[in-house]
């Protein structure tokens, strides 16, 4: 055969196949940084939202629909991935920012988690100030249930995200199912519905505290005057 006859033949078509390799890695290291593959989330009719159980995190928990939440006052609700997650943590710090421009809105503060790990929520409360709620089946995570598996560690969005967080102090575990991807609501009382849905495309992707601030804002009370405090 010629090519063992002549070894510059063998190195040229061995480069060729390193090129390719590297050609075939470097495009998809590309696609996995593009939201191509991501899967695009479904938007939650405020029915559904309403319909959702939750459960109190005390020794005897009360079941009740999430309606109870936002049907006076409205309320900002985070859907929390995963409470161990550093990035997590970073989110509801800032979402806890705007806990006293909220108070004075009369707009509550609420979380949702999808599992209780452990001390995870007790570990998770001191960055979250407001109160927690246990959604068993994930139905704040849906209504079409989205995941970020291993592609999330080739992202460079991903990487950016993390470093931030790592640069404001905040470190976490690997407690818990953190796949499913969470996001955050900001619901109006009544049937005013869904004034933002912020649905987070891969770890780290957290909200605009400006958004949330300005959605909340369009909230109409329904509670009397003379009830706020």
């Amino acid at each position: 055969m010629s090519f063992l006859q002549d070894p510059s033949v063998f190195t040229m078509g061995m480069w060729s196949i390193g090129a390719g390799a590297l050609g075939a890695a470097a495009l998809a290291l590309f696609l996995a940084n593009t939201d191509m593959f991501l899967s695009k989330p479904k938007k939650a009719a405020l029915e559904y939202l309403e319909d959702i159980d939750l459960k109190t995190l005390e020794k005897e928990p009360r079941t009740f629909k999430a309606k109870e939440l936002w049907e006076k006052s409205g309320a900002v609700i985070m859907a929390v991935r995963r409470p161990g997650c550093f990035l997590c943590q970073e989110e509801a710090m800032d979402l806890s920012s705007l806990k006293p421009k909220l108070d004075d809105l009369g707009v509550p503060l609420y979380a949702v988690v999808k599992e209780k790990v452990g001390t995870e929520v007790k570990d998770f409360q001191p960055y979250f100030k407001g109160d927690i709620f246990l959604d068993e089946k994930k139905k704040f995570y849906g209504p079409q249930r989205r995941k970020m598996m291993f592609m999330g560690f080739v992202r460079l969005g991903v990487w950016y995200n993390f470093f931030r967080a790592w640069n404001g102090g905040f470190s976490g575990n690997l407690e818990g199912e953190g796949f499913i991807l969470g996001g955050v609501f900001v619901v109006g009382p009544g049937k005013q519905g869904i004034l933002l849905e912020h649905r987070e495309k891969e770890f780290g992707d957290k909200v605009n505290p400006l958004f949330v601030l300005e959605a909340a804002k369009k909230i109409k009370s329904q509670v009397p005057a003379s009830e706020k405090k």
